[in-house]
């Protein structure tokens, strides 16, 4: 096979919320003896933890003389692609029909890695490679794109995996059923300022993930948190990362963590891109894929090491521990 250049650009929008589906474009070049242009259109959605599925239309041009032109459609599987940034695998199977052709039918697989990173919340870059196999005729060769994504919906970060339903919503005069909050119990007009803060966080249980939102309309991971604290005569800063710098640090151990503490994730260890509120017990309060949830953090639970594998710290804006 000959050396191939790499080029092509696939454009990637998510819409609704975090990770819930998207909708895209894609353009690359399939080396194949005669060199395709190919095209792909379709929607994506999480399928189970890191793992997506994409389902599109599809088009290969071929630059032959002949110009044989294949449509169809096709899906995929890819394992990270939906974290934002970093490294990803990606496999997938197509078919459907050919003009300009003796071929009437096709079908393919493909199979490949790609990296995206993500400097913005809403956008992303990345590079794709995969090793195609067309049939009829056992054709193969290696198909390359770039990546420019457009996120539409999208949390601070992904959401974890969490197989835990929200309970609906409640007046604040109790704690909801079903939430073992380490401060339940203290839940009361002598309740310490941290206390307090938690109680109007967990009381939006099972509103609505929103990006940009900061009401009861509807929250982002930031949105709660500032909501919250703002409750009490709190003013936090409005995003994630500007959130990672207030208060003072926390260690990073659950036994130093204290409720109304604010959790802090990144993707890949870089700029923080989630936030939560500690409310005891090992768990958290946040705005993720169905909204505001509570979550465990722990490297043995089956979803929280998920969380716990992204957490990178830990602050205090107030003193939980004062009565």
């Amino acid at each position: 096979m000959r050396p191939f250049a790499l080029f092509g650009i696939v454009l990637v929008a998510t819409p609704a919320v975090a990770r819930a589906q998207g909708a895209g474009v894609e353009v690359g070049r399939y080396f194949e003896g005669a060199d395709w242009t190919t095209f792909r259109a379709g929607l994506e959605r999480p399928l189970l933890g890191p793992l997506s599925v994409a389902l599109y239309g599809t088009h290969l041009r071929a630059a032959s003389d002949s110009g044989e032109r294949l449509w169809g459609v096709g899906g995929d599987l890819a394992l990270f692609r939906d974290a934002g940034q970093g490294p990803y695998v990606v496999g997938g199977v197509g078919g459907g029909f050919a003009t300009q052709s003796a071929k009437t039918l096709w079908g393919s697989w493909s199979a490949g890695a790609g990296f995206q990173v993500a400097p913005f919340p809403v956008l992303s870059f990345g590079a794709e490679a995969r090793w195609r196999e067309l049939t009829p005729g056992a054709r193969s060769g290696v198909e390359v794109s770039l990546r420019l994504g457009a996120v539409f919906g999208r949390h601070s970060s992904p959401p974890a995996p969490d197989a835990e339903t929200a309970p609906a919503r409640y007046s604040g005069a109790a704690v909801p059923a079903g939430v073992p909050l380490a401060t339940a119990g203290r839940f009361s007009t002598a309740a310490t300022l941290a206390d307090s803060v938690v109680e109007s966080a967990a009381a939006e249980m099972g509103t609505a993930y929103r990006l940009g939102g900061t009401t009861s309309e509807g929250f982002d991971c930031s949105g709660l948190i500032q909501y919250a604290y703002a409750q009490h005569g709190i003013a936090l800063p409005r995003t994630s990362v500007e959130q990672a710098g207030v208060g003072s640090a926390v260690p990073r151990r659950i036994e130093a963590l204290r409720p109304g503490d604010i959790l802090t994730f990144s993707n890949s260890g870089g700029p923080v891109t989630h936030v939560g509120l500690y409310v005891g017990d090992g768990r958290f309060v946040h705005s993720a894929t169905r909204g505001v949830q509570l979550s465990a953090l722990s490297p043995d639970d089956p979803y929280g090491k998920w969380w716990w594998a992204r957490w990178v710290g830990a602050r205090r804006v107030v003193d939980g521990s004062e009565k």
